[in-house]
């Protein structure tokens, strides 16, 4: 079961990789014809604000496809002496410490989406974009990213409560490049 569990965790993360791979390819071709328009004398406009609003939600967005990918920098020069006991230890800790500043950060995220929402901020810009779009676009993904780590950090807690070193390594584990 957890092996499904993380399975579908997995496969949902790569359905937002493509999705935001698709939106910055969209973004980049809107910002090219941008350009070029301005050099005919003409501007599509917006792509300066656009283009932040898209990296806010790339960001958000990403973080939990990397980490399911195992992607993010871990520095493990004393986990690499360890033995697998130890090494599982440290994974386990960096996964939970990891969970708790990201549930943190999301939780901290709302009041500003909340005083967007309440004030029906827009954008000092020609667009006057409602800024509760890309703010809850970028709150949702720290959200995403918070349950993410949660269930990442569940799962990895059931794997060393059921014995289960390779499931355990196979989700939190170090890894290698060959797992890319």
């Amino acid at each position: 079961m957890l092996d499904k569990i993380d399975g579908a965790l997995r496969r949902a993360n790569r359905i937002v990789a493509l999705v935001l791979g698709a939106v910055v390819v969209i973004t980049v071709l809107f910002i090219l014809a941008d350009v070029v328009a301005r050099k005919l004398s003409h501007s599509l406009g917006g792509s300066d604000e656009i283009s932040s609003y898209v990296m806010a939600a790339l960001s958000s967005w990403g973080l939990a496809c990397a980490l399911v990918d195992r992607a993010h920098v871990r520095i493990d020069f004393i986990r690499q002496k360890l033995a697998r006991g130890g090494q599982a230890a440290m994974d386990l800790f960096a996964q939970i410490v990891t969970n708790g500043v990201v549930v943190l950060i999301a939780v901290h995220c709302w009041p500003v989406l909340e005083k967007t929402l309440s004030r029906g901020s827009r954008a000092n810009t020609p667009l006057e974009t409602p800024l509760w779009i890309p703010q809850g676009i970028w709150f949702a993904g720290w959200m995403w990213f918070a349950l993410t780590t949660t269930a990442l950090s569940l799962i990895g807690i059931a794997y060393l409560w059921n014995r289960n070193r390779a499931g355990f390594d196979a989700t939190l584990g170090l890894g290698s490049e060959t797992d890319l």
